[in-house]
């Protein structure tokens, strides 16, 4: 009779390696949940009303008035943090969504067409590249002020290069595939190999970067913000809730401590979440 040679022990090693939880994709999942799920609640419900001030009850500390404590103005921190986070939250979405959309239209237009197009959306991107949020918000502020839309727009046209260079060259992989050309040999154009083959197939990576420059658009959006280039007053931000707590820093110090917190384990969570999704999508990328 014969038997089946026993499965060596490294072959087990190597299986559950594969199906090993991520961490990094757990950890960035609770993060981001937590965050998403307190912005939603902040549309409905706050402990007081965010911009209700009461004077009599300012630079509290947490516990003794509302659960976060008061800033110079009485306000309560809690409900200011609630709002804030759904105005950096929302910000985010919306530049890396605009900036996203455009980009990926660009990389998956350079890949498909190459020459003098392909150099033309290259060159175009590094100088889009070259220009920061702050200086990109600093030009728009002088020309339009302050406020939502110029946030969205510094940030988006930060956007718009990473996401077309990182499409650009996943899709030029994808384009020597053999698929591919048994795509062209059947007579499909170039603009439908791309919706039916390519884009599919640079998802996962549009999806990881998102998620990895959400983190970074939240944090510009907050520096936006602590320079006043961002949300006008009195709608709570991130970044103007630092700025304001520079003055107060000895005697509140938890100004400065509780949006300072949020805004690091806002990035911290889309970092990691960006990070578990890439193992997700690519195993290789999974760390031995």
């Amino acid at each position: 009779m014969s038997t089946v040679p026993p499965i060596p022990d490294d072959h087990h090693v190597k299986v559950r390696r594969r199906f090993r939880p991520s961490w990094n994709l757990a950890v960035g999942s609770f993060l981001t949940g937590s965050l998403c799920l307190i912005a939603l609640l902040s549309l409905v419900w706050t402990p007081l009303p965010p911009t209700k001030m009461q004077i009599i009850h300012r630079l509290k500390p947490p516990l003794e008035q509302g659960l976060l404590g008061t800033d110079q103005f009485g306000r309560d921190l809690a409900s200011m943090l609630m709002v804030g986070a759904w105005n950096s939250l929302s910000t985010a979405l919306i530049a890396v969504l605009l900036g996203g959309v455009l980009g990926t239209a660009l990389g998956l237009l350079a890949a498909a067409r190459r020459g003098i197009v392909e150099g033309a959306v290259m060159r175009i991107s590094d100088v889009l590249f070259s220009l920061p949020p702050i200086l990109s918000a600093m030009m728009l502020g002088a020309l339009m002020g302050s406020g939502r839309f110029t946030a969205v727009i510094a940030i988006a046209v930060f956007m718009v290069p990473v996401f077309a260079r990182v499409v650009a060259a996943s899709s030029r992989q994808i384009w020597a595939r053999d698929y591919i050309l048994a795509a062209r040999g059947a007579g499909k154009g170039k603009t439908r190999i791309t919706i039916e083959h390519v884009l599919p197939n640079v998802s996962g990576q549009i999806i990881v970067q998102a998620t990895l420059q959400l983190g970074l658009a939240i944090l510009t959006e907050a520096g936006l913000s602590f320079l006043g280039l961002g949300l006008a007053p009195p709608a709570p931000t991130w970044g103007r809730m630092l700025a304001e707590a520079q003055t107060f820093l000895g005697p509140a110090p938890w100004l400065a401590l509780l949006p300072g917190t949020a805004i690091a384990l806002a990035v911290l969570g889309f970092n990691m979440l960006g990070d578990g999704l890439r193992d997700l999508f690519d195993p290789r990328e999974r760390r031995r």
